[in-house]
């Protein structure tokens, strides 16, 4: 089964990390360059992806980084126009930027609701812009887009705007899969659940456990029928599988990575 993406281009958004260790977009790019694709990665914040760079070298892969902005139009078009240049097409989208903020209607922001919708919703409706012209000039190609078991189910917290631009982007993926399938395009959705990511140290204690990592792993860990937490490895797995030739015939589907959390009762 080696070299699932033997000589593919993958364009990965969200390829850096809030800190060390195995984020979705770092996964996924070490994951996908393993397999034989070479990787053009971009962040806003182009530092991030240094880890992710090593990881790809170590792995004898390509990591091209570049800085973007994936809630700017412009910032895509200069993105997509340099990955281009480089590679002459992109045969895999995975649009993989967004995060979470707690709150319910009366006491999130507006400010807030409008950055959440931004980052989780208009960065993949982005993506899909600018790229679906090359794939289908090029005359196929995959993209996988990243939304939440938050977009199906409630897990625990009030994260309204998470919860419903993720939901959008399950929706989004399906029309977008619908309307390209013809042109040999497939579309499919990735539902990490609780993972244990860079970013549960990071940002989300401090959003839900008072800055404590150990109460907020244990309370997620809770939820998780398997018994553990799996972190990005396991999005990467999930992403493999629907970017590669090996899910010819799947288009339009979501694909849940949580361990059995969504269908828990109680």
């Amino acid at each position: 089964m080696a070299g699932r993406l033997e000589g593919k281009v993958a364009f990965i958004s969200g390829a850096g990390s809030v800190g060390p260790g195995w984020g979705n977009g770092r996964a996924m790019a070490v994951r996908f360059a393993e397999e034989g694709a070479r990787i053009f990665g971009t962040d806003r914040n182009p530092d991030s992806m240094a880890e992710t760079a090593a990881r790809v070298a170590e792995a004898g892969g390509t990591f091209v980084p570049m800085e973007c902005d994936a809630t700017d139009s412009a910032s895509w078009a200069a993105a997509v126009a340099a990955c281009m240049e480089r590679f002459g097409r992109i045969d895999i989208l995975v649009n993989n930027v967004g995060g979470s903020a707690a709150g319910g209607p009366v006491e999130m922001a507006e400010a807030v609701w409008n950055a959440q919708i931004a980052a989780n919703l208009t960065s993949v409706f982005l993506g899909c812009k600018h790229v679906l012209p090359v794939m289908e000039a090029q005359g196929g190609g995959a993209i996988v887009n990243l939304a939440s078991t938050s977009g199906i189910r409630w897990t625990g917290s009030a994260q309204v705007a998470y919860a419903a631009s993720k939901a959008g982007v399950i929706q989004l993926s399906r029309v977008v899969a619908a309307q390209y399938a013809a042109r040999g395009i497939r579309v499919n959705t990735i539902l990490p659940g609780q993972l244990h990511t860079p970013m549960v140290e990071v940002r989300l204690a401090g959003q839900r456990a008072g800055g404590d990592v150990e109460k907020l792993l244990a309370q997620r860990l809770s939820r998780i029928p398997l018994g553990f937490a799996g972190d990005g490895r396991d999005t990467a797995e999930a992403a493999l599988y629907l970017a590669s030739d090996a899910a010819r015939f799947v288009t339009g589907t979501e694909l849940v990575v949580d361990g059995g959390m969504s269908v828990r009762v109680g």
